[in-house]
């Protein structure tokens, strides 16, 4: 099932999750640049993020050889965008974009909040030029085994196990970038608390299962992320 969108309504449960990954994440595990250096060497100049939330992207690529369109629904998240760079309101399913206007798609920690995942991929193949790159992203079902004695992410529509192939009805061959290794170290219960809050665990779910975490313990906890970049060409 799609994973619920909560950008209007609490878009501070996405920023704890920029903050926690900015001070706990292991050196150089940085998924903007990771995008970004996909980008390059595809040789994209114009960029739409699609699902851009606050503008992450388009800040990691300044100075680079980038103009990175950001896309999103929730107002909390284009009004944050607006500061580094031009922002369109609207939908990954119905992209207020013209056909074939831009060199690559990001759709990256997006797709899992659709039922029908393949309804924005085709949208993104629209929009892309002939030979543009969609770099979609998302976690796994298997990410973060070190909690699995209190928590597992539920499935959603577009899992990494998964992602591959839902991305290959729509674009034909698919390259894989994937991830697994342990790059988030969580020193104590409330940030085990704010980890699962990012993965939307309701907040005394996640308060309960944080206790019985460090109850556990030790602390701090290393957890391993599970994810992949998909990689297609229009």
């Amino acid at each position: 099932m799609p994973t619920p969108r909560d950008y209007d309504s609490d878009p501070g449960r996405y920023r704890l999750g920029m903050r926690l990954t900015a001070r706990h994440c292991a050196p150089g595990a940085n998924l903007q640049a990771r995008i970004i250096a996909h980008l390059v060497a595809a040789g994209a100049a114009t960029v739409l993020d699609a699902g851009c939330a606050d503008g992450a992207l388009a800040e990691a690529a300044a100075g680079r050889p980038l103009r990175v369109i950001g896309l999103d629904a929730a107002t909390p998240m284009v009004a944050a965008a607006q500061a580094h760079g031009p922002v369109l309101r609207g939908d990954v399913t119905a992209l207020p974009v013209a056909d074939a206007s831009v060199d690559a798609v990001v759709l990256v920690n997006v797709l899992y909040h659709l039922d029908r995942p393949a309804v924005a991929l085709l949208e993104a193949r629209r929009v892309l030029v002939a030979g543009g790159l969609l770099v979609a992203g998302t976690v796994a079902r298997s990410d973060s085994p070190e909690l699995a004695p209190f928590w597992r992410p539920p499935p959603t529509t577009f899992d990494a196990e998964d992602a591959p192939a839902i991305v290959a009805d729509v674009f034909g061959a698919v390259a894989t970038d994937a991830w697994d290794a342990p790059l988030v170290t969580l020193p104590d219960r409330d940030a085990v608390r704010d980890y699962l809050r990012i993965r939307f665990v309701p907040s005394e779910d996640a308060r309960r299962i944080a206790d019985a975490v460090a109850r556990r313990g030790p602390l701090p906890l290393t957890v391993t992320k599970r994810g992949a970049l998909l990689l297609a060409r229009r």
